[in-house]
């Protein structure tokens, strides 16, 4: 073939393949810029996938564990402190309107409790901040090390449903962490601390604490908020958070000031648990620690408890 042959076949191929370009491009349409709002966020599935997986986004927001999350129910927890290693700590609750909201119902004494943690489960703290006009939130607060802590505004809106939010802090420091061993004994002030009862997931698990002091059971413990003993479970890794009261209250008559303190705590999965037990003797509070790993999960007729009295809060 000759060179003006060629190079008119050549020709003809290239109008072919361009128009052949032009057909696809018509038939899928012109070609945009990908949208944010067209990608779903890693690991949660698109809209309309059409499967039985449809939904599950909103119902593992609403199922999982209290403290997880710092925005729940329309209400948010923003700290508006960014230095909680100066002395002090605030922070709103802002409603489904954005706006902070102003109004709480008592729980246990107080209208918020601020528990506050290292992510490594040291450092715990159970305050109780002041409310200005405005909704902020304030209390006089030290993290001495450093690392991420992890605040709790355990809370109840009136009118609304008891509720845990949770946001990490930031403190400036040499951070060095702390692994905890399994133990149901806790020693603190000359004071001994055991936790008896096993925590079944998904059960509603009794367990007891018996406070003693010289080798002497302790039987005049004074009330704090409103109870005997307050109880706090965050698990390990994530640090899903729990408090319960104890079955019972000061002057109901039936209710003995130690040396035990009954509560039935209901842990959402199995794994390790960090328990901190507030109580008050001679008129100072002070906190046990334990780390309890769950144990197995028993029958249903060996698993029944009895009905818990406390006010759902904890569970």
């Amino acid at each position: 073939m000759n060179t003006i042959a060629k190079l008119s076949a050549y020709g003809a191929a290239l109008v072919l393949l361009v128009a052949g370009t032009f057909a696809v491009g018509t038939a899928v349409g012109p070609l945009r810029p990908v949208a944010p709002s067209d990608v779903a966020p890693s690991g949660v599935e698109a809209a309309g996938h059409g499967d039985a997986h449809s939904g599950t986004v909103a119902e593992a927001a609403t199922d999982q564990p209290a403290g997880l999350a710092s925005s729940r129910g329309g209400f948010t927890l923003t700290p508006t402190d960014s230095t909680p290693e100066a002395g002090s700590f605030s922070f709103q609750i802002t409603g489904p309107d954005g706006a902070p909201v102003t109004a709480f119902d008592v729980e246990h004494d107080k209208r918020m409790h601020l528990i506050v943690v290292r992510r490594d489960t040291t450092g715990f703290q159970h305050v109780h901040p002041e409310m200005a006009p405005d909704g902020t939130w304030s209390v006089p607060l030290t993290l001495p090390a450093g690392g991420s802590y992890r605040a709790f505004a355990d809370f109840a809106p009136t009118g609304g449903e008891g509720t845990t939010l949770g946001v990490d802090v930031a403190v400036p420091g040499t951070f060095e962490p702390v692994e905890h061993a399994p133990t149901r004994t806790a020693q603190v002030d000359g004071y001994t601390v055991e936790l008896a009862g096993e925590l079944v997931p998904g059960r509603a698990s009794p367990v007891t604490l018996t406070v003693s002091k010289d080798g002497r059971p302790v039987t005049d413990l004074q009330p704090y908020l409103a109870a005997y003993g307050h109880l706090v479970a965050l698990r390990e890794g994530d640090l899903a958070y729990l408090h319960v009261h104890p079955d019972g209250a000061p002057g109901d008559g039936v209710t003995p000031a130690g040396p035990q303190i009954e509560f039935v705590a209901e842990v959402p999965s199995a794994g390790s648990y960090r328990l901190f037990l507030d109580f008050q003797h001679d008129g100072v509070v002070r906190t046990a620690e334990f780390s309890v790993p769950t144990g197995p999960a028993l029958p249903d007729a060996v698993a029944e408890a009895p009905a818990h009295a406390d006010d759902g809060h904890g569970h």
